[in-house]
């Protein structure tokens, strides 16, 4: 084994695979790096995270070399342990969308019946209005539709905080761990200072204070706090573990986000991230006041669907990428077809139940090409109303910079800054998130004095 251990790792917990990359933090330059899938679906056993985890880690070749380690994760996932550690459902992820109920619920209730209030309030104090994806309303839905599982909570973190928990080997619910980025994720932190709002997390799980007191929450700790060491069992216990955080935090630093400049992401979900030095509070829930992983805010809006929405138009006109791209940019607009691209629900506007609609079809415009210009003008319309949501809070927005595996699409690259109205860089593809962790690592490895 290296006793002197000059790499880093970092982790890229994703809704559909872990990532791993060992990174020389001297150069940021990747070493090498592994990858390893996870099952499909909207909730998840997360011991298939964890398996995931040890796959991808075998590939990259292991951490024998390695100083330090953060995980990066998917957002909101609702994992919920019994007073042994043990899961007590499969995980609910952020695209699960049968809580949309809850969320009115919830919205309703701390409003008092109204509305609007309801609304204010919660953007007020958690930078968030609830939507499905937030974890305050899947506790909210176990509660009322799974009160015996909700009985056995002991404990309740996100996917991030679970993994990094596993990696160093822990089994107190005291020793769970996470960060600003992906607490401010959850529903019940404080927009303004890293604390939880226990009357919120008693209020979706319909408990009062004093009850909720006795479960377990992450501690949060700041951006380059070390979290412990590695599970001296797997002969971990020299390498660091970092405190991790949110994948859209771990983006915005693998991409070294300046103020002023958005990360527009088109993956499985879309993003648009701003980093900020001050909280938003948007009473509309179009943006989220979530925080970043350096001691910052990161206003974002998410989309439900993105990339996706290529693939579908693709799979309807038969067409692969390539020809899907070409048919696109063969015509100079959509003459009139309109693709309202709500696929899988949608999150900004908050449409949990919604479904797609092609509309303004004629003889004319119902061809391969046109139907193509749409799916692209569909995307990209979408995306402008996340980014002008977070613009028109007071958040300066001057540059974006698109990501993500949509952003490879050559009709997108084309047409994005026209239609999102802004100066557009393409950044050399990579796992952002997971050098983003890799990031993390170093500065906690440089912060510990090793």
């Amino acid at each position: 084994m290296n006793q002197h251990r000059p790499f880093v790792a970092g982790v890229d917990s994703s809704t559909q695979s872990c990532k791993v990359v060992i990174v020389d933090p001297s150069t940021g330059s990747i070493v090498r790096q592994g990858k390893a899938s996870h099952p499909d679906g909207t909730e998840i056993d997360p011991k298939y995270w964890w398996d995931a985890f040890l796959l991808a880690v075998e590939e990259a070749g292991g951490l024998d070399d390695v100083a330090a380690i953060s995980v990066g994760g998917q957002q909101h996932g609702m994992v919920c342990l019994d007073e042994l550690g043990e899961v007590i459902r499969p995980a609910l992820l952020w695209n699960d969308t049968r809580s949309g109920g809850s969320a009115k619920d919830l919205i309703v209730e701390l409003g008092e019946g109204d509305v609007e209030l309801g609304a204010a309030r919660w953007a007020e104090r958690t930078g968030s209005v609830p939507v499905a994806s937030l974890t305050v309303t899947k506790l909210r839905w176990l509660a009322d539709h799974e009160p015996e599982n909700a009985k056995r909570i002991a404990a309740v973190c996100l996917p991030h905080d679970w993994l990094t928990w596993k990696i160093m080997g822990a089994t107190s619910l005291g020793d769970l761990v996470t960060d600003r980025s992906d607490a401010s994720g959850t529903g019940y932190m404080s927009n303004t200072a890293p604390e939880y709002s226990q009357d919120l997390l008693g209020l979706a799980l319909h408990r009062d204070v004093a009850d909720v007191a006795g479960i377990a929450l992450p501690r949060i700790l700041g951006p380059w706090e070390t979290a412990g060491c590695g599970d001296p069992a797997r002969g971990w216990e020299s390498i660091l573990v970092c405190p991790g955080c949110g994948d859209n935090a771990g983006a915005a630093l693998g991409l070294d986000l300046k103020p002023g400049e958005a990360m527009l992401s088109l993956g499985t979900s879309g993003v648009v991230a701003v980093i900020s030095d001050h909280p938003v509070s948007d009473p509309t829930g179009l943006v989220t006041g979530f925080s970043d992983a350096t001691g910052n805010w990161l206003p974002l809006a998410c989309t439900l669907n993105a990339s996706r929405i290529i693939d579908a138009m693709a799979r309807m006109i038969g067409v692969d990428y390539k020809e899907f791209d070409e048919l696109a940019l063969s015509v100079p607009d959509a003459a009139g077809l309109s693709l309202l691209p709500y696929f899988e629900g949608e999150r900004t506007p908050n449409l949990p139940d919604a479904t797609a609609t092609l509309s303004g079809m004629t003889l004319a415009n119902t061809d391969p090409a046109h139907v193509a210009r749409a799916g692209v003008e569909g995307l990209l319309n979408l995306m402008r109303g996340a980014l002008d949501a977070v613009g028109n809070l007071d958040v300066r927005v001057e540059t974006v910079h698109l990501v993500g595996g949509g952003a490879k699409s050559s009709a997108v690259q084309e047409l994005a800054e026209s239609m999102l109205d802004a100066r557009v860089t393409l950044p050399e593809a990579a796992e952002y998130v997971a050098l983003g962790a890799a990031r993390q690592a170093g500065e906690v490895l440089k912060a510990s004095g090793r």
